[in-house]
């Protein structure tokens, strides 16, 4: 068993995929021409954002996901040599800044922002080994 790719169901795909990339600098890997699934190139797993039209289509009942509402019990970790620039810039580009990074106690910086749908993203520098 392998992690394949992360699912998010979001209300306006494109939205997602143009935040993502200004937000967090992520490439896009492709939006379906139906605009309810794309890819974001992401190093070996993938991160798909999916219409929540599409969660009925697939038999499923989701609570769609707000920034109005606490975040769901998930969260993206995305991680860079420069958490705190990275930081900056997601916030810049519309993510509403949750927990300024700073250094935990096993040495890797760590900060949180809210993405437009309101999931959370942790933004973080690499674990030392």
């Amino acid at each position: 068993m392998r992690l394949g790719y992360t699912l998010i169901y979001v209300s306006d795909v494109t939205a997602t995929v143009t935040f993502y990339e200004s937000a967090f600098g992520l490439t896009r890997r492709f939006i379906h021409e139906s605009g309810l699934y794309a890819e974001m190139a992401t190093g070996e797993t993938t991160l798909s954002f999916a219409g929540e039209t599409m969660a009925d289509m697939n038999g499923l009942a989701i609570r769609p996901n707000s920034p109005r509402d606490l975040p769901a019990g998930i969260e993206l970790c995305l991680v860079t040599d420069t958490p705190e620039e990275a930081y900056i810039v997601a916030v810049a580009a519309g993510a509403l800044a949750v927990k300024t990074v700073e250094e935990k106690p096993w040495g890797q910086k760590v900060g949180y922002v809210r993405d437009l749908n309101g999931c959370l993203v942790e933004i973080c520098s690499p674990v030392s080994a």
